[in-house]
């Protein structure tokens, strides 16, 4: 996943530690009760990134952890927050039919060490950002797309939305939107790619090594 690992340390730059692990009023009630349940969503899957930000700014805020001790507390946040096996499902997309269980299995862990590997990087390059919590929207289907913008005193602002699916009592992440460019998008493309010339356990392989060597090399 060379051409994968390059633009996501460019994505890296850009985003900034503030919006790694995950990334509030809203408009007057509605008069119909499609409206008022669409409300209810906005405002769940919205708290559960105000949560989200604020958990992992304390981390990175906090002066008493060291950058490895940052890093795995937010991984432990990004595991719980978003919905990998989904994630994974959408990204492999038409090849999930032909892999088998072992193998969706395999690469749904290594593409989850691969993001961790990715954005953990970040940690040692925040720089005391902030996130602004914007507008909320329904999608057609249900889920919710909550829009951050990240702020530092160094650069322009950063666009990040955050995609949300309701699983059971829980909104998990399924995409990360950086400046109109979806993270769920970019992989997929990528990992289409590597199937078409390597098939699905090439695939893990290439995957599972880049993340073999980067975690001998520290991320």
């Amino acid at each position: 996943m060379t051409r994968t690992l390059r633009e996501g340390s460019a994505l890296r730059r850009r985003l900034g530690c503030a919006a790694l692990g995950v990334a509030l009023g809203l408009a007057g009630a509605p008069a119909s009760a499609e409206g008022a349940v669409d409300d209810a969503a906005a405002a769940a899957a919205r708290a559960r990134v105000a949560d989200t930000v604020e958990r992992v700014l304390a981390v990175l805020r906090d002066p008493a952890l060291s950058g490895d001790d940052k890093r795995a507390r937010i991984e432990g946040l990004a595991y719980e927050r978003f919905d990998f096996a989904t994630i994974s499902r959408l990204v492999l997309a038409r090849n999930w039919r032909r892999m088998t269980p072992e193998q969706r299995a395999a690469f749904q862990e290594e593409f989850k060490r691969h993001l961790s590997l990715t954005y953990g990087g970040s940690v040692d390059r925040y720089r005391d950002e902030e996130v602004v919590l914007g507008a909320t929207r329904v999608e057609r289907n249900g889920d919710v797309t909550v829009r951050t913008r990240v702020e530092g005193d160094a650069a322009e602002p950063v666009f990040v939305d955050y995609r949300l699916r309701r699983r059971e009592d829980a909104w998990l992440v399924i995409d990360v939107i950086i400046e109109n460019v979806s993270l769920l998008q970019n992989f997929r493309t990528q990992t289409q790619e590597l199937i078409s010339n390597v098939g699905p356990e090439g695939l893990i392989e290439k995957l599972r090594s880049k993340n073999e060597a980067r975690t001998a090399k520290g991320g």
